[in-house]
């Protein structure tokens, strides 16, 4: 039997405004391995500090994938600090696990969609490989490439960089990125899984597509690994206040 998927954890608003429109919410993608309840305390952290409380939070999870034993987004690739000297002998992207998910994570958008949160207030963010599939699903979706408020990227990279201009094509959107979409990529510098270099990859072929460099922050903590940390949570709390504000 093919693997259920476990629905998301919905976090809901503190406070709930009046009119649909003002709402804003944060759907927010865990790494391999991982599930939406590893992911919850950050949603908690934020609303006992009464942070962003107009702001609903979305935890899909991934399903078991059985040849790696443990939930994946997609079968991952070894992601090496150095530029490969054979690229050809590269191991193959899992483009249509990939696929899958971005059509997944664009249903979970449809979905607050339907219940009138707009789609300029919603974003899309994650860690890891929720970093790629956010990203990803941003610039290829046919339906919300370039409608939301934000993608935010933490310790991940991009993935099929040479396919997303096909990809973008296929799903009837321009070659270029030509939209206002706010962008927030951060790293550890002591991060040993997903290697500097893809830090930079990743927002250099962002620019080459067009993104904005100006609608684009970057962050790198010094000291920490592939984790996240407090000082990364109060400037993505920062950001997401800029982004998506209470609407009065």
């Amino acid at each position: 039997m093919p693997p259920v998927r476990k629905p998301p954890i919905i976090i809901p608003a503190l406070a709930t405004p009046s009119n649909p429109s003002q709402a804003a919410a944060f759907i927010f993608v865990h790494g391999l391995g991982d599930e939406a309840e590893g992911v919850e305390s950050i949603a908690r952290q934020f609303q006992a500090a009464n942070k962003l409380p107009h702001m609903t939070w979305v935890l899909p999870n991934a399903l078991e994938n059985h040849d790696l034993a443990t939930n994946a987004w997609y079968m991952p690739t070894r992601l090496s600090p150095y530029p490969p000297s054979r690229p050809e002998l590269e191991d193959d992207e899992d483009e249509e696990g990939m696929m899958a998910t971005v059509a997944y994570v664009t249903s979970l958008i449809d979905d607050l969609v339907k219940q009138g949160v707009p789609e300029k207030r919603i974003v899309l963010g994650g860690f890891s490989q929720g970093h790629a599939m956010s990203i990803l699903t941003g610039l290829v979706s046919g339906k919300y490439a370039g409608k939301l408020a934000g993608l935010v990227g933490l310790s991940g990279y991009l993935p099929l960089p040479e396919r997303i201009v096909g990809l973008r094509e296929d799903a009837g959107l321009s070659k270029d990125v030509t939209d206002d979409v706010e962008v927030f990529l951060a790293r550890g510098t002591a991060d040993r899984l997903v290697p500097k270099r893809y830090h930079r990859l990743c927002y250099e072929k962002l620019f080459e597509l067009g993104v904005k460099e100006e609608k684009v922050v970057l962050k790198e903590y010094e000291g920490m690994g592939h984790s996240l940390g407090g000082a990364e949570l109060r400037d993505l709390c920062e950001w997401l206040e800029r982004v998506v504000p209470v609407l009065e």
